[in-house]
């Protein structure tokens, strides 16, 4: 009888919000902040590299609304 072992994927923290909408003028997303290049990179970032970049997005989404808001 062979013995067979499945090793399962690690699961990744992710920012994701699920509302995938790409602004073009930034290349970033609406929904969680990243930029197309940072959601490209994510599974294959490091978890320190990753950490930096959720460090880095309530700022980015705080600037985007308060923009949003200037322009009305």
């Amino acid at each position: 009888m062979a013995i067979i072992t499945f090793t399962l994927p690690v699961a990744i923290e992710s920012p994701c919000v699920g509302v995938c909408a790409l602004e073009a003028a930034r290349s970033r997303c609406t929904g969680c902040g990243r930029t197309t290049d940072e959601i490209a990179r994510w599974t294959s970032g490091t978890p320190e590299w990753r950490r930096a970049v959720m460090a880095e997005l309530p700022a980015r989404l705080a600037a985007d609304q308060s923009l949003a808001r200037d322009c009305k």
